[in-house]
């Protein structure tokens, strides 16, 4: 009986080693007391389990409550020791320039600061996934910033940074979400989201199929998180439609991204570096037969390339209501109707100054557009058509209508100056 226990003591002992700690740092004496989630978490992590300690990614440097400061914040260099295949695809990806994105934004400069820099408030919650050079992290620190610069815990949240979380769709909810990017919504609502949150709470098999986000945009594991459209649905060289090509260089122009010229601008240069969508043919045709191969696991081919031209058709579709309205507005500049300012940003500068009418085409362009043909690629119908193409169709019915009325009064105030006597 004695030798029972006694193997069943061991048998705990052994099971619990790893909650016990591997080898139990200094560290955790305090941290016990002042932050003992922290530490549980750690605790259950597999670094834990693999010997990697506090000091590994902070130092040795903080000893006690009085110089809390000498705590080194991990970057992604900190990683990078252990998971440098990771780390190389995360920086060749989108997520590595969303702190760069934000300070590039049109209306950044009219958010407040705190909700701009703050790693927990505002843009920089979802943004603090990019990379940020050793001066920004600098001047972060100087402004009380201090946490956040990791990037890796966007996803693996930390101390578990724990690799199943990660791999959970709802791990891109925090910022895949709401008004400027619904992301989620167009996702868990789709059959593909609905099948697998079933799968979550068990009412269908573990083992039966059903997507997550990672399985479309990371395939293989891959950290790069590519799309073959990427995220603003632009791509070169021009479609071989001349219609379509016309609308397109329009828009292009008026994000800033064509000169007057029709030739690529500085920001141009700026988006090529962030690889926010391809620019060869062959660029895009690799990762659509990425994207292919991943859909054929589920679906014949047949269905899948009937699938993806929908989506394109949808784009070419969007690309043409935008670039409407767009030309109307334009005919209001050049016809004196509507001030231009002195130094635009770009050559529908209303876009960023929210004068009325050019208010429609900030909304056609960043949310209706974007719904469009997102909604499209997640399988989501309410986003392609109601709150995609459908309000794409309303917002251009109404930027007519302004526009006929800016025409009328301005043609009642000449005739009024007309007769006015000299």
């Amino acid at each position: 009986m004695d030798k029972i226990v006694l193997k069943v003591f061991l048998l705990v002992a052994v099971v619990s080693l790893p909650l016990v700690c591997a080898a139990e740092p200094i560290c955790l004496d305090c941290h016990k007391k002042i932050t003992p989630q922290v530490v549980r978490d750690w605790q259950l992590s597999k670094h834990n389990t693999k010997g990697i300690d506090c000091t590994q990614c902070h130092g040795d440097k903080h000893q006690s409550e009085t110089d809390v400061a000498k705590a080194e914040i991990p970057t992604p260099d900190t990683c990078a020791k252990c998971h440098d295949k990771q780390v190389r695809q995360y920086r060749g990806g989108k997520h590595a320039f969303g702190w760069a994105a934000m300070k590039q934004l049109p209306l950044i400069h009219w958010q407040p600061l705190a909700g701009t820099e703050s790693m927990q408030k505002g843009c920089g919650v979802c943004h603090k996934v990019g990379v940020k050079s050793a001066q920004e992290i600098q001047d972060l620190k100087k402004s009380g910033q201090i946490f956040g610069n990791a990037s890796c815990d966007s996803c693996h949240t930390r101390h578990a940074f724990s690799v199943q979380e990660a791999k959970q769709p709802q791990a891109c909810q925090t910022c895949h979400v709401g008004l400027d990017g619904p992301q989620w919504e167009m996702y868990s609502v789709s059959k593909h989201g609905v099948r697998y949150l079933l799968k979550q709470n068990r009412t269908l098999p573990e083992d039966i199929a059903a997507p997550t986000c990672q399985t479309c945009h990371m395939q293989d594991g891959n950290h790069a998180v590519r799309t073959a459209w990427g995220f603003f649905a632009f791509r070169l060289p021009m479609p071989e439609d001349e219609e379509w090509a016309a609308d397109r260089t329009l828009i292009m122009q008026q994000l800033g991204l064509l000169g007057a010229d029709g030739n690529p601008t500085e920001t141009m240069k700026t988006v090529k570096e962030m690889d926010v969508f391809r620019l060869t043919n062959e660029e895009w045709q690799k990762d659509r037969d990425k994207m292919v191969k991943t859909c054929h696991q589920c679906h014949s081919v047949n269905f899948v390339n009937a699938e993806m031209a929908k989506g394109d058709q949808i784009i070419k579709t969007a690309d043409h209501l935008m670039a409407e309205g767009l030309r109307i507005v334009d005919a209001l500049y050049r016809d004196g109707l509507l001030k231009r300012p002195e130094a635009p940003l770009y050559p529908f500068p209303g876009l960023t100054e929210f004068p009325a009418i050019e208010q429609k085409l900030f909304f056609m362009l960043s949310q209706q557009r974007m719904r469009a043909f997102q909604g499209a690629f997640h399988s989501n119908l309410d986003y392609t058509y109601w709150q995609g193409l459908s309000a794409m169709q309303r917002s251009l019915t109404e930027i007519k209508e302004m526009a006929a009325e800016i025409r009328e009064k301005a043609a009642e105030r000449t005739l009024r100056e007309e007769e006015e006597p000299e």
